[in-house]
């Protein structure tokens, strides 16, 4: 999982370059895409439920699972990006959000403000040779699995997703894409977490 883990990382890496006004979601998945192909290493998105695309990215209001196209990021926009590899059978999965541009008032303010709100019904996971395992791994007290012992050897995806307004959400027709219901900016981050025998272990960093 750990080499995994390092494509991951080095998707993030390499989109992040990419996300600037005027460039489209489809460039950031075709970049994301390209680290897979120079890896030798599989989506663990692309196909999944049929969803069309390597990654998933997610501007302003859209919390998960948005689908890259033609969507033109502009200067102040925000971007939830989602990525997922296999390789050997193995999944690593791991999500940052990235400001488009200089980091406009609205984006501090909300960074610097305590009225956040978590959304409560996407959660992180258990991921292994299946992206999503057992556990369920709530961002919030009192969850389910709460009593969940973890021990040596379980691997976790942790993913808060963290909303400017109330933490209501709503589906969009594509079956996908999941915006908040008052249309206020949303924030996702994601890693994968080992449980080793010297403590946690992040296997989604770049180094």
């Amino acid at each position: 999982m750990r080499r995994a883990g390092l494509v991951v990382a080095e998707m993030h890496e390499c989109s992040a370059r990419v996300v600037r006004p005027r460039a489209t979601t489809a460039e950031v998945d075709r970049v994301a895409r390209e680290v897979l192909e120079r890896r030798g290493a599989r989506s663990s998105f692309l196909g999944y439920h049929e969803f069309p695309a390597v990654i998933c990215t997610s501007p302003n209001d859209v919390i998960v699972h948005g689908i890259p196209g033609p969507t033109v990021l502009e200067e102040g926009d925000i971007l939830s990006i989602d990525c997922g590899a296999i390789v050997s059978g193995w999944h690593a999965d791991a999500a940052v959000t990235l400001p488009v541009g200089a980091v406009g008032a609205s984006v501090e303010g909300a960074a610097l403000a305590a009225g956040f709100t978590l959304v409560r019904e996407y959660v992180g996971h258990g991921i292994g040779t299946a992206m999503h395992e057992e556990p369920q791994i709530p961002n919030y007290a009192g969850g389910p699995n709460r009593r969940f012992r973890l021990r040596e050897g379980h691997v976790l995806a942790i993913e808060p997703m963290v909303n400017a307004g109330t933490g209501e959400t709503r589906e969009l027709d594509d079956g996908w894409t999941v915006v908040t219901a008052d249309g206020r900016r949303s924030a996702h981050f994601e890693h994968t977490v080992a449980v080793t025998d010297h403590g946690p272990e992040v296997l989604t960093l770049p180094w």
